[in-house]
């Protein structure tokens, strides 16, 4: 394998079927950072989408459910994909994280569907 961490996109729903409630999102977000430790221990870089997307937004006075969003959120995680080695997509209907899927299909990374499908690096190579 080579030695060299995958930087993982965790794709998956964040604003999808919360009709815009904040609490709903939070546990959507927190479902997606579930995913990050054992990506991590896999000898791995986890990101999410909105890890980056939610401060563009807030620098811009914006939030989740703005009329912003779409620009910012969607647009994130495509240039993050241009940076990304593979994608983690975590069930749940989502229209951006299938975006993300085929995205990355289209530039050839894996798409993974459950976090053990990931290789882990050897511990010399996550040294």
């Amino acid at each position: 394998m080579n030695d060299k961490p995958k930087l993982i996109l965790i794709a998956g729903p964040y604003r999808s079927g919360t009709a815009g409630d904040p609490q709903a999102m939070a546990a959507n977000l927190t479902r997606l950072e579930a995913a990050a430790w054992p990506i991590f221990e896999a000898g791995h870089l986890p990101v999410i989408g909105e890890w980056i997307a939610l401060p563009v937004l807030q620098s811009a006075g914006a939030g989740p459910t703005d009329s912003l969003a779409d620009q910012v959120l969607y647009p994130t995680a495509d240039r993050l994909l241009a940076r990304c080695d593979a994608v983690l997509r975590l069930p749940g209907e989502s229209a951006g994280a299938d975006q993300d899927v085929a995205t990355a299909r289209r530039r050839g990374l894996p798409v993974y569907h459950d976090v053990a499908e990931i290789p882990r690096r050897t511990p010399e190579e996550a040294a």
